[in-house]
């Protein structure tokens, strides 16, 4: 584990808040930071979805550590404004930006208008939009008519050396899928014996570079209040990955997480009152083979979050690994 990072939730926040955080958190002693890349939150609770790309250039410019963000290419986003987006944040803080390419989700994309794909469409324009990306990072000029359609783009203002494209994958099959082109790997916390076949499979097809885990935690004084929280904030989190790339509206995963038991929230977030036995835990996932952990605490208070994490669990953590 050589990065204990924080995770700023765009769908939860104001990004003027996150920009307070993310400063605070490197002071506190995170190493690095990633974010979300939404259009709307996840439930109506939480309230908020700024425009990461803009946020990013602030967080970046106000701390000194990398920070990274997963997206999605191909709809809301063109993979040459991407690709744009992307060069132009490497340009102006060279190593210390990457993003992770995934084939997105409903909640994000339905608002285009045009028709939401099954899985393997999705992952198909995804391959596509990934190589325009990186074409274009490479100083090429590129026409494309597939999946995804691009007519003689070139990027006029590039980095001294391209950042790395990570894949997001939360299954094995996409971690294979992925493996040829992706520079690293990031997925989310599910079950040990899950994570071990998703990093496995994607090693095994040649994956290279990082391997990175998103854990949702949520480190209260009171497990009863943690759980409360949870509910409230993260409901959604205890949907099958299938159920939640295919939801269309904040409304309507409040309405298919309603029925959701205390023990399914337990097994999305890992909920604690010591800061030693959530590093245990937190650690038990990295220790099947990621060289990275963003931590993403799922309630209001972040403030307090961070600084007991600075107190309590990245030293914990650090004594572990």
């Amino acid at each position: 584990m050589d990065v204990i990072g924080y995770h700023a939730s765009h769908e939860q926040f104001p990004p003027s808040a996150l920009l307070e955080w993310v400063a605070l958190a490197e002071q506190a002693g995170f190493d690095a930071a990633m974010c979300s890349d939404h259009l709307a939150p996840w439930g109506v609770r939480q309230g908020e979805s700024g425009f990461s790309w803009s946020w990013l250039g602030a967080a970046l410019a106000r701390t000194s550590f990398s920070i990274g963000s997963v997206s999605s290419p191909v709809q809301r986003m063109h993979p040459v404004v991407s690709a744009q987006a992307i060069a132009t944040l490497e340009e102006m803080f060279p190593g210390r930006f990457w993003t992770a390419l995934g084939s997105g989700e409903a909640l994000n994309e339905h608002v285009t208008g045009d028709g939401w794909p099954e899985k393997p469409e999705r992952d198909r324009r995804l391959d596509e939009a990934q190589s325009v990306i990186a074409r274009l990072l490479a100083g090429e000029k590129v026409t494309h008519d597939g999946r995804v359609r691009v007519h003689e783009a070139r990027l006029w203002t590039l980095p001294e050396t391209p950042p790395p494209l990570f894949a997001a994958a939360v299954s094995v099959e996409t971690a294979v899928r992925v493996a040829p082109w992706a520079d690293g790997l990031t997925t989310v916390a599910q079950p040990r014996e899950t994570l071990e076949r998703v990093l496995t499979g994607y090693r095994e097809a040649g994956g290279r570079g990082p391997a990175a885990l998103q854990v949702h935690v949520c480190l209260t004084d009171d497990l009863d209040a943690g759980m409360r929280t949870v509910r409230d904030q993260w409901r959604h989190g205890a949907l099958p990955p299938t159920r939640l790339w295919d939801i269309s509206t904040p409304e309507e995963f409040d309405a298919a997480a309603s029925d959701v038991t205390d023990e399914e929230f337990r097994e999305s977030v890992l909920i604690s009152d010591d800061a030693d036995e959530l590093a245990a835990r937190i650690a038990d996932l990295v220790s099947v083979g990621f060289d990275r952990v963003y931590l993403h605490e799922v309630g209001p208070d972040q403030r307090s979050f961070i600084e007991r994490a600075g107190r309590e669990l990245l030293p914990a953590l650090r004594a572990i690994a």
